[in-house]
């Protein structure tokens, strides 16, 4: 067994947030040394024509020393969002009449091509 496997078995205290096609699990898991360090995984379903389904998941891992830096750019971040479009979510996945602002003035949004780049990350 690996190094990996047998930190990964040291879970301590978990929690799972759904969110549509999306799962987060948060886990606190033990180093070697019996310290605590948190895991972030965002699991997404992705189901093929046939009916057959595969998860994609992406992981971080988050260690003690990081905690102060990640919770300020996070809340830096999400206070950002919410200043700037407040708390209403607006998509065409959660509204289904919305319409762009240039919908709405007749003209039509060319898609970026090649603009969204699925990317793997592997674990640490």
């Amino acid at each position: 067994m690996s190094d990996r496997e047998i930190m990964d078995q040291e879970e301590i205290h978990s929690k799972v947030l759904r969110a549509g096609r999306r799962t987060y699990f948060f886990d606190v898991r033990s180093t070697k040394a019996g310290d605590y360090y948190l895991t972030i995984t965002e699991s997404k379903k992705f189901t093929h024509d046939d009916g057959s389904f595969h998860y994609k998941k992406h992981k971080i891992y988050l260690y003690k020393e990081d905690f102060d830096a990640f919770k300020e750019n996070v809340e830096e971040m999400m206070e950002f969002i919410i200043s700037e479009k407040g708390a209403e979510v607006i998509s065409e996945r959660h509204k289904k009449d919305f319409k762009k602002e240039d919908e709405e003035n007749g003209a039509m949004e060319e898609p970026a091509s090649g603009s969204f780049t699925d990317v793997e990350f592997d674990d640490i």
